[in-house]
This record gives structure tokens, sequence and C-alpha cells, in this order.
């Protein structure tokens, strides 16, 4: 292979993400080696010289916290040695969904980590369908924002366009069902839920109408799918032919993938930004690491970005 103006690097459970992007990029993982100790500690170490270079560093910061504490350490070690910039490819970017003060007393973890990233020493951050778009606010370094919408409207032409309507589980993802309606054409219908707890649901009503029609579901993570789940039973109940849905990423704690197998989903479809290692038969995953290869090339090259932007 060609040797590259770049290197990348790509922590332990973000590997099969990184070893894709170097694919699409013809070019090697790099070699580091992250050694664990026997009470949990680890060590980030890397095996050839990256003085002077631009470096990637590839690792979603999806539970345990492991992964960002990997992330942290290979941040430190790049700074280290002598690394020329260090951008942060998270395609997942973990705990952004405490993005405000909800209510009194509360972290604001999605600023605490943006803070940590940067102490540590990154000069850009590459990432994916965060949960809320004001995190790229948190930081003091350029961001780029990468959306999954190429993928999914790809995938989405293969559906029946005539009934389709587009609808979002939940208020807060109005914003982005609205722009998938705008884009397709679509009509689109909300759900608003009442919650008591986290992911725990009192009511759910649907604002709009499907009868008759192919639902979309989408949002940006899926976690216990008790939400998505309760809104496709719902859309059907009343009177949607069929209901589908798209997310970005599949966090899909225990027991998410048995409430989506027993749902009234068709299907449910997600991107490669976080290993989905369960079993589920509705569960369809697309990649998006080309249109990360894409990213990192054009941010090697000095070129824009937003041309990758469908929706």
């Amino acid at each position: 292979m060609q040797e590259k103006p770049f290197k990348i690097f790509s922590g332990t459970k973000s590997r099969y993400f990184a070893e894709k992007v170097c694919n699409s990029l013809g070019c090697p993982l790099g070699n580091m080696i992250i050694e664990h100790f026997a009470d949990g500690e680890f060590s980030v170490s890397y095996e050839e010289s990256i003085r002077g270079r631009q470096v990637f560093l590839i690792q979603s910061t999806f539970p345990n916290s492991d992964n960002l504490m990997e992330l942290l350490l290979m941040i430190d070690a790049a700074k280290r040695a002598s690394a020329k910039s260090i951008i942060a490819v998270i395609p997942y970017f973990g705990w952004a969904r405490q993005d405000r003060k909800d209510k009194p007393r509360v972290s604001i973890g999605a600023k605490l980590i943006a803070d940590m990233l940067s102490t540590a020493g990154i000069s850009r951050l590459i990432t994916m369908d965060l949960h809320a778009d004001q995190i790229q606010g948190f930081f003091d370094v350029p961001v780029d924002h990468l959306y999954a919408s190429g993928v999914f409207v790809d995938y989405m032409k293969t559906f029946n366009q005539d009934n389709l309507v587009i609808a979002t589980p939940d208020v807060g993802g109005t914003k982005r069902a609205s722009a998938y309606a705008k884009f397709l054409g679509c009509p689109m219908v909300i759900c608003y839920k009442i919650r008591k707890k986290a992911n725990e649901i009192s009511d759910m009503q649907i604002i709009g109408d499907v009868a008759g029609m192919d639902v979309l579901l989408i949002d940006d993570i899926v976690d216990t799918a008790g939400t998505m789940t309760k809104a496709a039973d719902l859309m059907i109940k009343n009177g949607a032919n069929s209901v589908r849905a798209i997310a970005s990423h599949a966090v899909m704690s225990d027991p998410a993938s048995k409430r989506v197998d027993e749902s009234s989903l068709t299907e449910i479809i997600f991107t490669d930004s976080i290993p989905y290692t369960k079993s589920c038969t509705k569960v369809k995953v697309l990649s998006v690491a080309d249109m990360f290869a894409n990213a990192i090339l054009r941010v090697c090259n000095n070129e824009s970005i937003s041309s990758l932007y469908v929706v």
C-alpha cells in the first residue's frame, strides 16, 4: 500500500470499524499496543513513529467507560510522541444525552467529555449524528459533524414511497424527522411520550394520522428499545400497514433485542458506529465506514465536507 500523509489508529472495541475505514482508504491500520494490568488499569503505546504526522484516532465512546479512557490515553500518548495534529474520530459520541440541565443539581456530561478530550489534546473532532447539535459548541476545536442520512436515504429508496409517512418516536426528534420528510416529500407524524423516569414510559400518543400508511420511525439512538417498540405497536394499533425504523446508533442495551423481536416492527436499520453483537432477525446494519474515510481524506486535503450531507 502507498504511504499516506496520515496515520490511523484504533482503540480495542472500534477496531472492526477502523479496519473498514482503512480498507476504504487503502492504508494499513497503525500499530499500537494497549496493555492491560491485573487491576483493570491499562496503558497505551505507539509501536511506530508518529512524529510530525497527522494522526486519526478511531474510537466510539459507548459503554463501558473503558472506551473513553482508552481514547484519552491514545490522545495523550500521541501528543507526547510529537504528532503534528490529533483528530479524534468518534462515530458514536457517548454521554451526549446529558447535554443540558433539565433539572437542578445534575451534571452536563457532554460538556465534561468535550473538556476532557480538548484537555487531552485533540486538534479536531469527527463524529456522526450527535444527540443534540449544540454539543458542537462545547468544543473549542473544529467539529466535523457527519450524518448517516447518506446511507439511510439510499436504503429508503427500496421502500414503497406511495404510502410512506415519516414518524418520530418522541418530540425531541421532530427536527430530524422533519428533515427526512421534506427531503422525501412525505407527511410526518409525531409520538408524544411521558416518562416517569429514564428508560420507562408511562404514556404515549400519536399526533397525526397513520391509517393505511407505511410508517418509518426515525431516531438517533436506540438504547432499551422501549420507546421505539411502543411507538411501533401504537402505529399498528392505529391502522398503519407496516412500521420500520432507522436509528444511527445501536446501543441496544438488554432487553432491547428481545423487545424488537417481539414488537410490530418489520425491521430496524442501524449503522455500524457501535458493534451490534446480539441476535435479532429484524436488525439490519449499514456501514458508514466509507463516509468516514471520505471525510478523513477531505480533512487531510483541506476540502469541504458539506457535500457529504444529504439530509
